[in-house]
């Protein structure tokens, strides 16, 4: 009966893995001044009919700390990328040069700062909320685990042991939400 306990812990810590990934990359997306190629990731373009993700259809660099360039593999994706960019509402100007599409990122203002600080604690905290209910669903699954015949002590220790997992990636949120707040203030 122990099988089932030790899996439980496996389940648990992999969901609350996989809802650090998800913050992680849902902080990539969120922009603090620095250009990146993952801030044009949510852009979708219409590639022979189909809405293709813009890195599929073109390659994309970034020069320096303040330019994206867009490259297509066919230069007829041009106008196309550049209203993609448009639609996309991430607040970038994009310039079409014929042969790449310039993104001159702006610098933050004060106000921009702050909002950007609000969105990634309320992404900190919804990461957090995942990780107290994986906690909450295996504990409740322990319990009816003891209710088959699983020893009392064992379901014990497991909630201790889950306790301590749900600290240790909350503790990470909270490593990555001050690495994310550190770079949007110093950017």
């Amino acid at each position: 009966m122990n099988n089932d306990i030790d899996k439980l812990f496996a389940e648990a810590e992999e969901k609350m893995g996989n809802a650090i990934s998800h913050f992680t990359r849902e902080l990539s997306k969120i922009r603090a001044g620095k250009a990146t190629p993952g801030m044009l990731d949510s852009v979708m373009v219409e590639y022979y009919g189909t809405m293709t993700p813009l890195s599929q259809v073109s390659n994309i660099n970034t020069p320096d700390a303040r330019t994206i360039v867009i490259q297509p593999w066919e230069k007829s994706m041009l106008g196309m990328i550049e209203k993609a960019i448009l639609a996309a509402n991430l607040g970038f100007n994009p310039q079409n040069d014929g042969v790449v599409i310039r993104v001159i990122v702006p610098p933050l203002t004060e106000e921009r700062r702050k909002d950007l600080m609000k969105q990634v604690r309320s992404e900190g905290e919804s990461t957090k909320v995942s990780i107290r209910n994986v906690r909450r669903d295996a504990i409740d699954s322990a319990k009816k685990l003891e209710k088959k015949g699983v020893p009392e002590d064992n379901v014990k220790a497991f909630e201790k042991e889950i306790q301590e997992l749900t600290n240790k990636f909350t503790e990470e949120v909270d490593n990555l939400l001050k690495i994310k707040e550190e770079d949007i203030i110093n950017i």
